[in-house]
């Protein structure tokens, strides 16, 4: 019997459960007195950008460095639950005003910011993008864009309906070699794409027992904060705050959710593809608090015009990914990257190494040259602080009405739900889930329940 989403242990300490609806409506009340109609934005009258920052620890202050390097940006709020992020960041932009709470930022701000970017840890990312999209704001988005596929389609509904700037943090889809891997693939060099393999060594799982006990908040955190509409636990050392959070079931999207977006991206973008029918992930049996620390995950798509009638996907994580398998024999017993994909076509295999890494072409068991000067995208890019402002300066771009968003949540929303489908399958291992994708729900009615999860009322 598949146990329930928490620990029955902690659960019974879990108070102030609200419903996803609720939550919502209470973070829509806000949008009555927005400025703007919703096709519209609050900075279409401004020449500088006005952004408020949620979340600015680690990746989060990548972001914040990131977006402000852009000229015409003007940091005006930024919002952590921890005082310590919070002041380093108020020293780099001592003219913003600071907060702990988005909601209140956001209520008090919202007549003076013009854009939104959301860094949080995965499970508050739909919570702060929807208020923040209920004001009629652009919002910047950390992957993967949800915690929960109801949210990612709840995310990509709204921002279309507004008709908002958004786009989701998937750097490297603005990087050169991802962009010619794209323009490769689709020209045709090594036809229809049967299978695609991907992998990421890293172990964001947790196979163990549950913490017991509590620890002393740190002075510097706001735990109830930092919980959000999570259900309430004990702080525990280490185990959540500040990174690996990204292991645990009620948090986070484990490897697939992390390096996996950022590997899935290109060959899902390239092959143009929605999301799987059937999944099925190789891993350990559930904990129901963390993640498995090694998947492989299986996914089947409907076959697109760069594939073959149907498209196999495999997915490895962990210390000793990838799985051999005779797609992944190089020439010359030449060592697997570290990271990357294969794709494997009726002429061929093309390597992306993850990253900063050329696209390699591989015909019968030998590397080939390729053309790519045809592709007219200049000579190959090797600084990644030039390719990382990138994707983050065409938001800005696009939010001052100078270009569009190469990754806006209706292509990340459904990249997203390819990802969390997997991570739900975790659950189920080594059995096989049918995806009904027009009614958003598994043939599998006792998988349904992990599409969602309860808001609580903090």
């Amino acid at each position: 019997m598949v146990q329930k989403h928490q620990n029955q242990e902690i659960i019974t300490k879990y108070t102030g459960i609200m419903n996803k609806r609720e939550f919502l409506k209470k973070t829509s009340v806000l949008s009555s007195f927005a400025l703007l109609p919703s096709g519209l934005w609050s900075c279409s009258g401004n020449k500088r950008l006005r952004t408020a920052h949620i979340g600015i620890g680690s990746m989060g202050n990548e972001d914040l460095k990131a977006i402000s390097s852009h000229e015409m940006v003007d940091v005006t709020a930024l919002c952590d639950v921890d005082s310590a992020n919070l002041a380093a960041a108020h020293k780099l932009h001592p003219k913003a005003k600071v907060y702990s709470d988005y909601r209140k930022m956001l209520e008090e701000m919202g007549n003076s910011i013009d854009a939104v970017i959301v860094s949080t840890p995965d499970h508050t990312h739909a919570p702060a993008s929807m208020m923040a999209m209920n004001l009629n704001k652009p919002v910047y988005c950390q992957k993967p864009l949800t915690h929960h596929v109801t949210e990612a389609r709840a995310m990509r509904k709204l921002a279309e309906g507004k008709n908002l700037v958004t786009q989701m943090g998937i750097q490297v889809h603005s990087f050169y070699d991802y962009k010619l891997a794209t323009l490769l693939i689709q020209s045709g060099i090594i036809g229809k794409v049967n299978t695609v393999h991907a992998w990421s060594p890293k172990v964001w799982g947790y196979d163990g027992p549950p913490p017991e006990g509590s620890d002393p908040v740190p002075e510097n955190l706001d735990w109830n904060l930092w919980l959000g509409t999570a259900a309430k636990r004990p702080y525990k050392e280490d185990i959540y705050h500040p990174g690996n959070w990204r292991k645990l079931l009620d948090f986070g999207c484990a490897t697939l959710g992390d390096m996996g977006v950022h590997i899935f991206d290109t060959p899902y973008n390239a092959l143009e593809l929605d999301v799987p029918m059937t999944i099925t992930n190789d891993c350990r049996e559930p904990n129901d608090f963390g993640h498995p620390e090694s998947n492989t995950v299986t996914y089947e798509f409907p076959g697109t015009k760069q594939t073959a009638d149907t498209l196999k996907w495999i997915w490895y994580d962990g210390e000793t990914a990838p799985n051999e398998h005779e797609d992944l024999v190089l020439p010359d017993d030449e060592k697997l990257p570290g990271q990357g994909a294969v794709f494997v076509g009726e002429k061929g295999r093309l390597l992306l190494p993850h990253f900063m890494e050329l696209p390699k072409l591989i015909v019968d068991g030998k590397y080939q040259e390729m053309d790519i000067e045809a592709f007219k995208l200049g000579a190959p890019v090797r600084d990644y602080e030039a390719e990382g402002e990138k994707h983050y300066h065409q938001f800005v771009d696009a939010c001052l009405g100078k270009g569009i968003c190469t990754a806006p949540f209706s292509y990340a929303s459904r990249l997203t739900e390819t990802i969390l489908l997997g991570v739900i399958a975790g659950r189920f291992p080594n059995e096989t889930l049918h995806w009904d994708s027009a009614n958003a729900k598994f043939t599998e009615e006792k998988a349904n329940q992990f599409l969602d999860a309860a808001y609580r009322d903090f």
